[in-house]
């Protein structure tokens, strides 16, 4: 058994019998990836008593110009490049670093939806 924290093998190469259960506190979630679609969010409770929102699916993007300061909520037309993984494109799953196709060009992804549950993006020269 292995979890977050642990190696599965001792510095001297022999394997570590874990003589416990996983605690609360070692608890991980598997990933929401966000797609487009009609702004859906979802609240968890974390660790401490505070909530996480994340976002299921996004419509729009809060879209920053770079040259003028100024931000403008625009809605995302498509996914035109993810570094994170080149099959989430095909699914149109938006990740932090994604290129996205908005009404007035492209723009890269700087919030972690899935983590701020919200989508900010950066205009990107062409």
């Amino acid at each position: 058994m292995q979890w977050h924290g642990r190696a599965g093998r001792k510095e001297t190469g022999g394997r570590r019998r874990i003589a416990r259960k996983k605690r609360k506190y070692e608890m991980g979630r598997d990933p929401i990836l966000p797609v487009i679609g009609e702004d859906k969010l979802k609240k968890l409770r974390v660790r401490g008593g505070s909530y996480k929102m994340r976002v299921v699916a996004a419509k729009y993007a809060n879209v920053t110009d770079p040259k003028t300061g100024k931000t403008k909520k625009l809605e995302i037309k498509d996914v035109l490049e993810n570094p994170a993984n080149p099959h989430y494109v095909r699914r149109d799953i938006i990740t932090k670093g994604s290129i996205i196709e908005t009404e007035i060009g492209k723009a890269r992804i700087t919030s972690r939806p899935g983590q701020h549950g919200v989508v900010n993006a950066i205009l990107v020269e062409t």
